[in-house]
């Protein structure tokens, strides 16, 4: 008998170990994960039009395809490589950092030029044109799933870069549930967003109230300009987010000047404030992190599609060619 008590006072011991395991997974994840809002709400703000022009019955089908690809992404591709470079060249995450972060300026970048001077997109052309339905389905999760390996590939590394972890076991478990409960996040809030017309034009056509079929008028007419806003809001967030990213990454670099002028301007402005200052500070700094990304964003833009996305246009030809 003793020896059973025994037994079940060190299954409670460890159980209590675990309980506390996950409890810090839990927290690191969501610490971690509070860092990639920018790259999470353009993610779910671009998503959408992935699934524009189809049927209302295979619009949750597409998300959820695009849904199991970006966990692929992110558990079985982008999670062991990053730990692995973690773990053996701890030195490459800082200049990966930098790299998503001037990919999310020139993202945010040709937004607003695209915004400013409209232009035709020779993709999205080519993609219209595909008169198949199930071609065209394929094709646009295909285009959603490639898209999401650059947004997952951003996010897997700034949550990993925030990660305070003392094991690889615990680093990866909370890289983990941090890169699902991203996933499960964006494409939930994706297919809320998608579906919620459906639900206005029902209740605005089925409601038993006056109020209820005004709430449904309300969602047709609102959901719009709800995916306006997520798109203005998630631009400003790529442009704020990539600058930040880029400016710290110098800091480590050794080359913290920059750093160093908006945290010396953002605090004096912040001093001038009797209230907030705190806000104020996170605030300045914030608005000179998206100007910075705004101006590096904009001189990306002849470089990439001028040089760059030739060049693997290019090496795509060859590729297609040889097969």
């Amino acid at each position: 008998m003793s020896g059973l008590l025994a037994l079940l006072d060190d299954v409670a011991a460890i159980a209590k170990v675990a309980a506390a395991s996950v409890d810090d997974v839990v927290g690191q994840a969501a610490k971690a994960g509070s860092k990639v809002a920018g790259v999470v709400i353009d993610d779910a703000a671009v998503t959408p039009k992935y699934v524009t022009g189809f049927e209302p019955k295979r619009e949750l089908p597409i998300i959820w395809k695009i849904t199991k690809g970006s966990l692929f992404n992110k558990l079985i591709v982008l999670l062991p490589a990053l730990l692995l470079l973690n773990a053996f060249a701890p030195w490459v995450i800082t200049p990966l950092l930098m790299l998503g972060g001037a990919y999310l300026c020139f993202e945010g970048a040709e937004k607003i030029f695209h915004w400013l001077y409209p232009h035709g997109d020779a993709h999205v052309e080519k993609d219209m044109s595909v008169g198949d339905p199930l071609h065209l389905e394929e094709t646009r999760v295909k285009g959603a799933i490639k898209t999401d390996f650059i947004l997952s590939a951003e996010i897997m590394t700034i949550i990993l870069s925030n990660i305070e972890a003392d094991s690889f076991w615990f680093e990866a478990a909370t890289l983990a549930f941090a890169g699902v409960a991203v996933t499960v996040f964006v494409y939930g809030a994706v297919a809320l967003i998608v579906k919620m017309d459906d639900v206005g034009v029902w209740l605005a056509a089925n409601g038993h109230t006056g109020s209820g079929r005004a709430v449904g008028r309300g969602l047709v007419k609102g959901m719009p300009k709800l995916l306006t806003l997520l798109t203005v809001v998630g631009t400003a967030a790529m442009l704020w987010v990539g600058g930040s990213i880029i400016i710290h990454g110098l800091e480590v670099l050794g080359m913290p000047w920059l750093y160093d002028e908006i945290h010396h301007i953002a605090v004096i402005v912040a001093d001038a404030v009797a209230q907030g200052s705190g806000f104020v500070e996170w605030l300045v700094t914030a608005l000179f992190d998206g100007i910075f990304g705004l101006a590096l964003g904009m001189l990306l833009i002849p470089v990439v599609t001028r040089v760059i996305a030739p060049l693997f246009a290019a090496l795509g030809g060859k590729e297609e060619a040889s097969h």
